[in-house]
Parts: structure tokens; sequence; C-alpha cells
């Protein structure tokens, strides 16, 4: 009697039988087959004989092996290996290859690494350096791996579409590197003998065990933070962790955001050892500090920040030299002074990497004892900083460079709502009153004419203005939002940022020539690629179709053609939604020890120095710059201050993530009370389901459904637009249309609105 076929399974094509019986041995890495049972374990339709013949091509190639009982098992020993193996034919093939088709050899596996990117599906994508895609890893091949975690990947050999295409890479995670996160947000259950932990977190897909000692006073039901402690590894077992805080009422707005900031891998405090280090840090700067630096005191110094800024990092100073030249000082918080190397302070900056700057608070880097007391450049303090000096002839042109600790004493600080009023020739009446007003009022002008020039020349060398709008929030008493307003960034903002620019500049090149001509001094740059030209290409299509044709041939015409964007954009409002679109075609900026120039700004060398408060990446500098004035030469090791780099830029990512969420939430926080109620936006974005829209005022975004409309839509391909299927009518990005607030559900960052169409007005 024949045997039938296994119910709902199908005959694969060699190649892809490969693919299934190797993903079927990798889930068992532990355990050996024979072909005979593999056949009968797979859900496919081929006999022994062809699965016998795939593990044939998979021993070839190097991902199994042949035990010596005739059972196959995966070779993991030699994926993980980066040597060439020479691998022998353990049995002929059963049939031998045909002479008429040649048949595409199969891929050596290969091991990449990367950072996971996981989707709301629960499957992922790892972003690596390695291939040219990002590698597809479905949800059963993560082996425990969670959103942003560093892991090895085990990539599978590629299969062909139509034509010899290849599809996308995939793979599964052999191992995980570097965990991205060790405390987790969630709710507690306790029982007689132990406690579980439920993550919030729908990316960390298990639960975690704490023991009853390590609850702290945490009761059933509560909401805590919990930090891992042991990963336990392995199929089946749990991770164990410790309850570190007890958060306060669910759901609350300050719950929300401690939430926001542990899930993005950031501590809600500093350690007691950090903090004790911190106290113990004399509050007087020491009297042999004055004689080894350079002193600025008396020469007139301020800062410009925002109104409610507590850290000021930067502070400017200019004064008229006895040769008719300019002398320009841009002084920055001495912070090394204070973080050295060993300490717990510093590791925990290091860890940190940055500050995080949510709607309504600040995770500092640094504690409070240094950020805002002994390095915040405060007024009417001497304070140490670290300086580039610069003397500029009166054509406004640099002739001489210095760089060199200092000690300054601040004249004042300005928000940059008072140095506006100042360039605009309508000071507040306080700022006139003040006895200093004229020498203030001749030091930022002369410093914007300075300026202005100096972004004149980086335009003309290819740097792109990107400005796009940046929302802000009040907020009550209670940190409860009441209003969206845009920040506009006006000339004072401009002109501080282009000293920092030129600061930042020039200590890169200051390394760079230093090193020139003998062994480059490894330095932590701050670098920006080139833009992807598919993404480029993609995007001028768009632009196109909304009637802004751009070039793009070149980058030197992508950059000119940005900026010109941007301009237009200012009178054209239905053009910001392509600033965004543009933004996204363009690399990301990160750190690293090999520098490529950074694009976006136009420099062949450019680095951060201005801001060692809230960056650690500005301290690694400050180290490095310092070893190397005057004479001497420092290098430090390439490999470890790569590692580094890698580091702060992971961190800086998060941080943006978490800024990004918090104004999301406080977007739908903001809209939740106004429910019914009707805007004007744009439309931003169009998928299947629906379309976006960006609110003119707030620029909160919410989705509005295809169900939900008198007639169904179709969108066409690019998705720049959908066709109505009876009307015609044509629906496309920038749009300016009407919406009501249908839902707000402010725990999901989701909006969701109905267009009031036409008729409705």
């Amino acid at each position: 009697m024949k045997k039938n076929k296994k119910s709902g399974s199908k005959k694969l094509t060699a190649k892809a039988l490969q693919i299934e019986v190797l993903k079927f041995l990798l889930a068992n890495p532990r355990k050996t087959f024979a072909p005979v049972e593999l056949s009968e374990l797979l859900n496919v339709a081929n006999n022994r004989h062809s699965v016998e013949h795939a593990l044939q091509q998979l021993v070839q190639a190097g991902s199994v092996e042949v035990k010596k009982n005739g059972r196959y098992g995966v070779a993991v020993d030699r994926l993980t290996s980066d040597a060439e193996v020479k691998h022998e034919k353990t049995s002929p093939p059963l049939s031998p290859p045909t002479a008429k088709r040649k048949k595409r050899q199969p891929e050596r596996p290969k091991m990449v690494e990367g950072r996971v990117d996981m989707t709301r599906s629960g499957a992922a994508y790892v972003v690596t350096d390695e291939t040219m895609d990002d590698v597809f890893v479905a949800p059963r091949y993560l082996n425990g791996a969670l959103h942003g975690d560093t892991v090895q990947v085990l990539l599978f050999p590629r299969t062909y579409r139509g034509r010899g295409a290849q599809r996308r890479p995939e793979g599964e995670v052999l191992k995980v590197v570097k965990r991205a996160r060790e405390f987790f947000v969630g709710t507690l259950r306790k029982s007689r003998k132990y406690a579980l932990f439920l993550p919030d977190d729908p990316t960390m897909p298990v639960d975690i065990y704490v023991p009853l000692s390590a609850c702290a006073d945490a009761r059933d039901g509560d909401k805590v933070i919990v930090r891992v402690t042991d990963w336990q590894e392995g199929k089946g077992r749990v991770p164990i962790g410790k309850v570190t805080q007890t958060l306060g009422a669910v759901g609350g707005h300050d719950f929300e955001m401690n939430k926001i900031l542990i899930n993005a891998g950031f501590e809600l405090s500093h350690s007691p050892e950090a903090l004790a280090e911190a106290t113990e840090i004399p509050d007087l700067i020491p009297p042999q500090e004055y004689g080894c630096r350079r002193d600025f005191r008396s020469v007139l110094t301020f800062t410009i920040d925002p109104d409610d800024a507590k850290d000021f990092d930067d502070a400017l100073s200019v004064r008229q030299l006895d040769n008719g030249h300019l002398e320009v000082g841009i002084h920055i918080a001495d912070v090394t002074h204070y973080l050295k190397p060993g300490t717990r302070l510093d590791a925990e900056a290091y860890q940190r990497s940055t500050s995080v700057y949510l709607v309504d608070r600040v995770c500092p880097m640094l504690p409070e004892k240094l950020s805002n007391h002994l390095c915040s450049l405060v007024p009417y303090e001497d304070r140490l900083t670290f300086s580039a000096v610069f003397e500029f002839d009166k054509q406004a042109r640099i002739v001489s460079r210095w760089f060199g600790k200092t000690v300054i004493h601040s004249a004042k600080r300005f928000t940059y709502e008072e140095v506006q009023t100042i360039l605009e020739n309508r000071p507040f009446e306080a700022l006139r009153q003040l006895t200093l007003y004229p020498k203030l009022e001749w030091a930022l002008k002369t410093l914007q004419r300075i300026a202005q020039k100096m972004r004149r020349e980086r335009e003309r060398n290819g740097a792109i203005g990107f400005d796009t709008d940046e929302v802000r929030f009040r907020l009550n008493e209670e940190g409860i939002p009441v209003e969206a307003y845009i920040k506009e960034r006006k000339e004072a903002h401009l002109l501080v940022e282009d000293f920092m620019l030129l600061a930042n500049r020039e200590v890169a090149l200051y390394i760079q020539q230093k090193g020139a001509g003998q062994q480059e001094i490894p330095f932590v740059y701050r670098i920006h690629d080139l833009p992807n030209m598919e993404k480029v290409a993609e995007f001028a299509r768009f632009a196109a179709e909304m009637g802004y044709p751009l070039k793009v041939s070149t980058p030197r015409q992508i950059a000119e053609s940005y900026n010109q964007l941007m301009r237009a954009s200012q009178t054209d409002p239905r053009l910001k939604i392509l600033e965004p679109l543009a933004i996204r075609t363009m690399a990301k900026a990160v750190y690293s020890t090999r520098n490529i120039g950074h694009y976006g700004l136009g420099f062949t060398h450019y680095t951060h120095f201005t801001s060692p408060i809230r960056r650690y990446a500005d301290v690694l500098v400050h180290r490095i710059l310092e070893k190397n004035l005057g004479e001497a030469i420092y290098r430090t090791d390439r490999e470890r201050l790569e590692e580094q780099c890698k580091h702060i830029s992971e961190q800086e990512r998060k941080a943006a993530e978490a800024e990004r969420e918090s104004i999301k939430y406080v977007q739908a926080e903001l809209l939740r009370n106004r429910i019914g109620e009707v805007f004007e936006g744009y439309v931003s974005g169009i998928i299947e389901r629906g379309f976006f829209v960006e609110l003119k005022d707030s620029l909160a975004e919410g989705l509005v459904d295809f169900r939900n409309l008198r007639e169904p839509f179709v969108v066409e391909e690019g998705n720049l637009r959908a066709r109505a299927r009876r009307s015609g009518r044509i629906l496309k990005m920038g749009d300016r249309i009407r919406v009501r607030i249908v839902s707000v559900d402010s725990a999901r960052r989701q909006i969701e609105m109905e267009w009031v169409e036409e008729e409705e007005d």
C-alpha cells in the first residue's frame, strides 16, 4: 500500500530543501539526525533520497557535518570560525551532476555581526555593515535576542527569485555579543516562594524570575524597575533579575517619562558610589590652577543659552587687539579637570555617553554637582575652561588659532531671546539699564558679522542648511501639556552654532595636521557619509510629483538642491513635508576614528569639542587634545577608541529615540482632551491601510483609515498618492486637508483621525 504524503506539505526545489534542512538543524544544534528521520520531521513532500542529497550539498558547503555514526548535525565549530576549512566528501553523491545544466553552487555560510532592530510582528532585521542589505531574522530564529542587542548572525544560503535576482539575506542569531538593556519596566507578580516580572515592553518576549529576597519593598501588582542580573541564555531558561525601584502611579505623566528612559536603556539616577565621588570634589578652584592657565577673567565673556537651561557648557569672549584685529574665544567647560579615568563617575558617564533631553526633564550624563554647578559656566563666578581662541583680521579671516586650558569669569548670562532683541535693535529695557550694555551690544554685533560670513562660506563649500521645524510644549505645574508651538531658530541661535562649528572643525584640523607626514594620531571624528543615491533618486521622483523638481546627479548638486528646497519651504508650507523625507536620504552622522569628512556640513574634518557636560565624545576629545598640545604627541589605542566611538554613537541613537518618544507621548496627551475637534494638517504618508496627517501647529501625526472614507481608495505605486475607485479623486502627499480627532491612545502614542471632507465644510 502506497504511503500518503504529509497533509499540507509540498515538494520543494533542491535549493529550498537545503535551506529548510539547514534551518531545522540550526534549531537543534546539539542533536544529530539520519536522513530518514529528517524526511519524517520536515514538513515537506520530498523523499528521503532528496533530503540525503540536500545534506550532502550542505556538507560540501561546510554548514553541516557527518558524525561517526553516519548521522548529520550542524557544523557549529566551523560556522563560528573565520579560518578556511577544507571539507572532504564523506560519501559519493547519490546522483552525478548532469552536463546539460550547470547548477548554482551553494554559498559558504557566513557569520556577520550587527544590531537587532525589532518589528511589531516579532521578527527583526539585523543592521550590519558587513552586508549591503539588513539581515531578516524570523521570530523563531532570534534565540532570545532583543531590540538593540549586538548579535552574531549565521546567514542562510541565499535563495533566488526569477531571472537570477537574489532575495534579501536571512539568518539566525547564534550569539548575543552585547545586551542593549539591563533595566526593564513592568509589573511584579509575587507568590509565596518567588516572584515573576512581566515586562511592559513588547520587544521583551520573556518574563523575568525575581527571588523574593530581590523584591525590595515591592508588593504584588506594583509597577517596578527590574535589572537583569543573569540572562540565563538558552532555550527554556528565563532571565533572573532584582527590583531596583518601585515606580509611582501607573499611567501618570511622570511614570510614562520614566518608562521612556528605562526602555531606552538609561538609568534614572546615578549610583551612590558615583554621587559620593562627586560630593568629595572640592567646590573651590585650587589656587595652583590659576598659575598654569591662560587668564581670560578680564576679557568680556558671556553665555547664550535657552531660558530654562541649567548646564552652561560654552561661553564666548571677544576683544579688539592692538593691531586692529579681533580675538574671539570659545570657552568650553573643563569637565576633564573633574572627571578622571578609572573613577566610578567616569565609568557611568561613559556608559550613559549622553544626557537625554525629554519634553519635561533631563536625564544628565553627569551628577548635578558637576553638570549644574562646578562645570556650568554660571555668571559672576570663576570657572575652569578648555578654550579655542582665534584671531580674525579686518576681513574676518582667521590669521591664528590657539588651544589650551583657561580660566574665565562670565559677565552675563544671556537667553537667546535677549540676544535676538539686541541684534534686532530693540533690546529689553532691563538690558539697556546694564552698565556693560554698550560693550555687550558691540560684542554681539561683532560676533554676528563674523558668524554670517562663516555661514556663507560653509554654504559655498557645500554645507546643507537643514532647518526642520521642532515642536516645543508649554506645561502646567503638574507637567500636563497645555500648548504646542514651533521653535523658532533665529539669528541668535545661528550665531552660537556658527562659533561652535568653528571650534569643532579647527580642533579636528589641528589633530590631523599634527599627525601629518607621520603616524596618524587616533582621534574621535564626527563623520557624515555621502547620501544613499538610490534613496535620493526616489526622493527626487517624489519631489517632482509634488511639483518641485530637483537636480541630484552629484553630491554637490544634492546639497544645492536641498538648500533651495529648504528656502522654498519657508514660503510654501506644503513643501515642509519634503524636509524630513530629504533628511531620511542622508547617512546618519556617527563617531569614528576613521575620518571621511562631514558631508552635511561640507567639512573635511570635524569633531565634537564644545559640549562635554552632556556628551562623552567631547570628553574623549578634550583628553586627546590636551595630551597633544605644544610639542607633545600622544597616540591612544585606535581599536579601543573605535569601540568607544561605536558605543557613544549607539547611546546617542537611543537618546534620540527616547526624545522622539517623549514628544509623541506629549503630543498624544495634548490631543487626548480635544477629541472631536477639527484641525488643519498635511498628508505626510500613505500606506495600504490609510494615510497619515501631520497637524499644522503641534506636528502631531495621526492615521486616517481608508475604511472610514466614503469610497475605497487604491494606493498607487511608490506610495505617493491614492486614487478613489469610483470618483477618481486623487489624494497625494503634501495635500492640505482638515481632520477630526477620533481617538487617542497615549500609552501607544497612537492618534486616530477622520477626514473632514469638502461636503462637511
